[in-house]
């Protein structure tokens, strides 16, 4: 008889942040996998778009260097097509041969960072951990507004009206009469959506409910 062992085993550590980098010069990619690596961050190579596009990358906080100049298609180009596709990892741009015009756009459209080549190391490496702090905070606020759509979804039809109206800022009495209940129940209703809501203040109910696209009547 085989007994179990009573140890139990150590829980996997997180995976490190990947870093994607997308260049057509197989020498820059190199480079820069040896560096991001050598921080302790995990890494994807790409010498085109297209090879970005066809597989898929682990659900971890993130971001990608990409460089401006590519063939077929621009790096700004494809920061739109990334963004089409609601692929949202922060983007570090490299450039040979940048202008303002193209960093204009570039930032216009959420890139963190336009580095000109050459650049140090260390240039490098802050921009990287930048864009993985904005892609940990994006994470952040994805997962508490999933929580708060979960939550809402258990609120029954007259708690969500209810709630409309509290967050119109009408007091217990006037919601009562719109909705022809009594003042008591409008409270209960009330409390049911605080609670089931996670908040404790109105203030909150009112951002949750902005967050969550709740229109006031």
């Amino acid at each position: 008889m085989i007994r179990q062992s009573s140890v139990k085993p150590a829980p996997a550590s997180p995976s490190p942040p990947l870093v994607v980098i997308v260049d057509d010069d197989p020498a820059v990619r190199e480079s820069l996998d040896s560096l991001i690596r050598s921080v302790g961050l995990a890494t994807r190579l790409f010498g085109a778009p297209a090879e970005l596009l066809q597989g898929a990358l682990p659900d971890v906080p993130g971001c990608i260097i990409l460089d401006v100049r590519l063939p077929g298609i621009s790096g700004l180009d494809f920061q739109d097509q990334l963004a089409r596709q609601g692929i949202a990892l922060p983007i570090v741009f490299m450039t040979g041969h940048g202008d303002i015009p193209m960093t204009v756009r570039a930032m216009k459209a959420g890139a963190v960072d336009f580095l000109s080549k050459p650049f140090r190391d260390q240039e490098m490496l802050d921009a990287v951990t930048s864009a993985i702090e904005r892609d940990r905070q994006r994470r952040s606020a994805t997962a508490a507004l999933d929580d708060q759509r979960s939550a809402y979804a258990t609120l029954t039809a007259r708690e969500r009206e209810v709630m409309t109206h509290v967050v119109a800022g009408l007091m217990n009495k006037q919601v009562a009469g719109m909705l022809g209940l009594s003042e008591i129940t409008v409270k209960i209703h009330r409390g049911n959506v605080m609670r089931k809501m996670g908040v404790r203040t109105l203030a909150d109910l009112v951002r949750t409910a902005e967050a969550l696209g709740v229109h006031k009547p």
